[in-house]
C-alpha cells in the first residue's frame, strides 16, 4: 500500500471518528473497520462521476449498513460530492446533509435510503435487476449503453436479517453477475461478539445460494482487495460475495470491543486513534492537501469514463435513433399522463367483476402504452392477476421479460421493487394477497420514505376471502398503511374507480401506491367516475339540497350504501352516498371540495367497511357511527361472512335510523 493510499484510507477514518464524536452520536465502529475496502473500491473499481451523481451508466454503491453512514459521508466529501467539512461537523444535527442515516434525495451521492438492516443488500439486487433488464431491451452490438455493476456493503447484522436472506436467493437464482456483496465481517454486534447468536458458515449459504464466493484475510490490505473484486466483476455469470475480514472500530483503543459499533469513541480515544494512524493530533477535520490532491486526481476517471459513455451514447442514437424514441419513453416520468383522455384505457364491460380482475385488465392495457412498467408478485400472480400476457418473464435466460417472480418472498419483494424504482427508467409494481401487507410494510415505509412511486397490488382484500379464514382476511391492514406518510391507499369500489386507482398510481412520481382490491365480484356502479382520482366524492347523491344523512363506504361496500340509500328513500330518508376509494387523497382535496362532499352541518353519518374501523372517527365524527369489523374473521362462504359480520341493506339502514 502506498503512503498516499494508506493517507487516503486514513483520511476516510478520521472524519468518520471525529463526525460521530462532535455529534456525540453515531457509529464509528463500521467506517473505522471499512474504510480500506471502501476506499479501494471507490478510488479504483468503481465506475461515478461526482461532477454528475445521476449519471445514469455510473456503478451504484448502497451501504447497507446505514448505521456506519459517516463512512459513506466522509467518501462524499473526499471525492467531491459537494458535501463540505462544515456538513461533515454537522453530523446528525437538524437541516444537516449528513443525517444519521443515508437518506435518498437528501443527499447528493445517496443511492439509496438504508437503516433498516438488510434492506440495502435486497435494494441493491432491484437495481441489479434494473440494469440486467434494460441492457437486455437497449444494447446492441458494439453498444453497451447499459453495462454498470452494483456494488453493496452491509455486515453481520445484515447477513442475520432474512431479507437478506431471501434476496441473495432470488439473486443467485437470477444470475445477477453485475452483483457484488461485500460483507464487512468483524464478528462484533451491539450484545458482544457473534458467537452468541450467529455461527453459521456465511460463505456457504452463499455458495448455495450460487454466488462466486471470495474471502479477503486482511481487511487493510488494498491490493488482496483489488485483486477481489476483479475476481467478482470478472464472472458475469453469477454474482459475487466478498468476504473482508476486519475489526470493528481499527486503529482505536476499541478496536474489536462491541463498544465501538455505536457509541462516539471519546475524545481521549481520538487522540490515540490518531497517533496509531500517524494522523495530527492538534487539528480537528484535518485533511492534507496531498490526499485532496489525490482525490481529485482519482475523480479524472470516472469523467473520462462518461466522457466515453457519452460519446458511446450519441453513436448509438444515431445507429438506432428509433432506440433514443425509446429510451426517452422510458426515462420520461410523465409518460402516462395522457392516459387520462384515453377512450379505450378506460373502457369496461358492464358486468360484476372483481376488482382484482379488473385490475388485471388494466395492467394488460398498461403495459402496451408504457414499456417500462415491470413487475410481479410473490408467487402469486393467477390470484393477484397482475401477469402482462406476451410480455415473457424475467428470468437468468430472458432479462428482457417484464414479469417478475420473486417467489414466497414479500418483504425482499418490496425491497427488491425499491431497488428497480431507484436504479431508474423503470416502473415497477409487486402484489400478494393484502393480509401480507404485513410482510410488505417495513419496506412500503422505505418506499414512502424516500418517495418511490412504487405500486403494491393487494388483493384479497377483506373477509370476502371466505373459506381460508381469519389468517387470510386482513381486518387492521387498511388502517396500518393509511397511517403511512406519504403513502397512498387506494379501495376501489368498481372498473371506473380501479382504472383511475392505476392512473393514479402510474402518473404519482413521489409516492407510492397501494390498490387494494376484492376477490369477489362487486357491480359497476353508474354513478362511479374519475372524480374518484380526488379520494372522495358523491357516488349516489340525495335528492335534498343537503341531505338527512351521509353514507360512506370504500370498495366492495360502496353496493351496500347504495342499496341502503335505496330502502331508506322507501320510507322518506333522503341520503348522500360517498365513495371514499382514498382517504389520502381526500384529504389532499381543498377545504371547500371536501365541504361540499361531507358538509359539516350534516351530522348523522355512518361509514361501512369490512376492516377495523380505526381512521373512520375524523369522518363520522361524534355523532356518526360505523358497520365495521370489531374483531378477527371466520372461516365460511363470502356471503355467510358478511351477513354474519352486519354487512347486510338491513344493518346498514339500521345504522343509519340509529344516528338520525
Amino acid at each position: 500500500m502506498s503512503n498516499i493510499d494508506t493517507m487516503s484510507v486514513n483520511a476516510i477514518r478520521v472524519l468518520s471518528a471525529e463526525g460521530v464524536q462532535k455529534a456525540n452520536s453515531g457509529h464509528p465502529g463500521l467506517p473505522l473497520g471499512a474504510a480500506a475496502m471502501a476506499y479501494e473500491l471507490w478510488a479504483k473499481h468503481m465506475k461515478h462521476n461526482p461532477a454528475d451523481p445521476k449519471w445514469p451508466n455510473r456503478d451504484r454503491f448502497v451501504l447497507s449498513g446505514g448505521h456506519g453512514s459517516m463512512l459513506l459521508y466522509s467518501l462524499l466529501h473526499l471525492f467531491g460530492y459537494g458535501l463540505t467539512i462544515e456538513d461533515l461537523k454537522n453530523f446528525r444535527q437538524e437541516n444537516s446533509l449528513t443525517p444519521g442515516h443515508p437518506e435518498y434525495g437528501h443527499t447528493v451521492g445517496v443511492e439509496a435510503t438504508t437503516g433498516p438492516l438488510g434492506a440495502g443488500m435486497a435494494m441493491a439486487v432491484g437495481m441489479a435487476m434494473g440494469e440486467a433488464h434494460l441492457a437486455a431491451k437497449f444494447n446492441k452490438d458494439s453498444y453497451p449503453v447499459v453495462d454498470h455493476f452494483t456494488f453493496v456493503l452491509g455486515g453481520d447484522g445484515c447477513m442475520m436479517e432474512g431479507i437478506t436472506s431471501e434476496a441473495m436467493s432470488l439473486a443467485g437464482t437470477l444470475g445477477l453477475g453485475k452483483l457484488i456483496v461485500f460483507y464487512d465481517s468483524n464478528k462484533i454486534t451491539i450484545e458482544g461478539s457473534t458467537e452468541i447468536a450467529f455461527t453459521e458458515d456465511v460463505q456457504k449459504r452463499f455458495d448455495a445460494f450460487g454466488f462466486q464466493t471470495l474471502v479477503v484475510e486482511n481487511g487493510n490490505n488494498l491490493e488482496e482487495i483489488a485483486v477481489a473484486i476483479e475476481a467478482a466483476k470478472a464472472d458475469l455469470t453469477r454474482p459475487s460475495m466478498i468476504t473482508v475480514k476486519t475489526k470493528i472500530g481499527h486503529g482505536s483503543p476499541k478496536e474489536g470491543k462491541a463498544s465501538a459499533h455505536g457509541e462516539p469513541l471519546g475524545a481521549d480515544n481520538i487522540k490515540i486513534l490518531k497517533e496509531n494512524l500517524g494522523w495530527p493530533v492538534d487539528k480537528d477535520f484535518y485533511v492534507p492537501d496531498e490526499v485532496y490532491a489525490n482525490y481529485k486526481e482519482l475523480v479524472k476517471a470516472g469523467a473520462k469514463a462518461e466522457d466515453t459513455w457519452n460519446t458511446l451514447f450519441s453513436d448509438y442514437v444515431e445507429a438506432y435513433p428509433e432506440m433514443k424514441t425509446l429510451w426517452d419513453q422510458y426515462h420520461d416520468v410523465n409518460a402516462g399522463d395522457d392516459l387520462i383522455n384515453n377512450d379505450d384505457f378506460w373502457a369496461f364491460a358492464d358486468k360484476p367483476e372483481a376488482t382484482r380482475n379488473l385490475s388485471g385488465i388494466t395492467l394488460n392495457k398498461i403495459k402496451n402504452y408504457l414499456p417500462n412498467v415491470i413487475g410481479g408478485a410473490a408467487d402469486l400472480a393467477p390470484s393477484t392477476k397482475t401477469y402482462m400476457n406476451d410480455m415473457g418473464d424475467f428470468s437468468k435466460d430472458n432479462y428482457s421479460g417484464r414479469n417478475l417472480h420473486f417467489g414466497v418472498r414479500e418483504l425482499s419483494m418490496a425491497a427488491i421493487g425499491n431497488g428497480l424504482a431507484l436504479h431508474g427508467g423503470l416502473r415497477a409494481y409487486v402484489s400478494t394477497f393484502f393480509v401480507f401487507s404485513d410482510y410488505v410494510k417495513p419496506m412500503a415505509r422505505l418506499s414512502a420514505l424516500m418517495g418511490l412511486p412504487l405500486t403494491f397490488v393487494l388483493t384479497h382484500d377483506s373477509i370476502g376471502v371466505g373459506e381460508d379464514g381469519p389468517t387470510h382476511e386482513p381486518i387492521e391492514q387498511l388502517a396500518m398503511l393509511r397511517a403511512l406518510p406519504n403513502f397512498t391507499v387506494f379501495r376501489p369500489a368498481d372498473a371506473t374507480e380501479c382504472t383511475a386507482a392505476w392512473y393514479y398510481a402510474i402518473t404519482s412520481t413521489k409516492t407510492p401506491t397501494a390498490l387494494v382490491l376484492t376477490r369477489q365480484n362487486l357491480p359497476q356502479l353508474p354513478g362511479s367516475s374519475k372524480e374518484a382520482l380526488k379520494g372522495g366524492y358523491i357516488v349516489s347523491p340525495s335528492k335534498k339540497a343537503v341531505p338527512d344523512a351521509i353514507i360512506m363506504a370504500s370498495g366492495s361496500e360502496v353496493e351496500l350504501g347504495v342499496n341502503a340509500q335505496a330502502e331508506l328513500a322507501k320510507e322518506g330518508v333522503d341520503i348522500s352516498v360517498v365513495s371514499m376509494p382514498s382517504m389520502d387523497l381526500f384529504e389532499a382535496q381543498s377545504v371547500e371540495y371536501k365541504e361540499s362532499i361531507l358538509p359539516k352541518n350534516v351530522r348523522a353519518r355512518v361509514a361501512v367497511e369490512a376492516a377495523i374501523d380505526f381512521g373512520w372517527g375524523k369522518y363520522v365524527g361524534l355523532d356518526g357511527t360505523t358497520v365495521t369489523m370489531k374483531g378477527f374473521g371466520a372461516s365460511a362462504p363470502a356471503n355467510i361472512l358478511f351477513k354474519k359480520f352486519g354487512f347486510t341493506t338491513e344493518n346498514v339502514v339500521a345504522a343509519v335510523k340509529s344516528v338520525l
